[in-house]
Formats: structure tokens, sequence, C-alpha cells
């Protein structure tokens, strides 16, 4: 889990407005480090199945929300691919 801490500063270095708390850049942030973390945990216990059940999810809608991203805006899509080192 992401401490309350560390989620309020990934929005706040990730928010387009200063009320924003739901763009897709915000998502994608906060899904990334969701994703971070169970990959860390992935490797410690190989056999977790739930687990990784769950990370395919997030990882699924973190692509949906990037391809949205993409279609959109293509120069905040290419931003945020920098800001957080994402493959594309």
């Amino acid at each position: 889990m992401i401490s309350k801490e560390k989620k309020n500063k990934i929005v706040s270095e990730n928010r387009i407005k200063p009320a924003d708390t739901g763009s897709p850049e915000v998502q994608i942030a906060l899904l990334s480090e969701r994703i971070s973390l169970l990959t860390g945990h992935m490797t410690g216990h190989k056999k977790d199945f739930t687990s990784r059940v769950g990370l395919m999810k997030l990882v699924g809608q973190r692509k949906r929300l990037l391809i949205y991203l993409k279609r959109e805006d293509s120069g905040r899509y290419e931003q945020l691919i920098q800001k957080l080192n994402l493959r594309k």
C-alpha cells in the first residue's frame, strides 16, 4: 500500500490544476507507484498468484489510461512518459 504522505506527494507532483486529483497524469502516476511496489513484492514471493493477477489488472488499467492520454493530447503523453521513465 502507498502511504497517505507518499500518495499526496505523487498527486501534487503530477497534477495540472491546484485541486486536481483525478486527471490521467495523476492516475497513471499512482498506478505506476502501485505497480512498482507489487513488482518488488513479486520478486520475493514468486508463487503469489493472487497478487500477480492484481498486478496484471493494474498494468492493463495503466495501459488503457496511457492510450486515452495519447489519443487526447500527445504532448502531455510524451511529457508524462519522460517524467515517469516509462517505455514507449
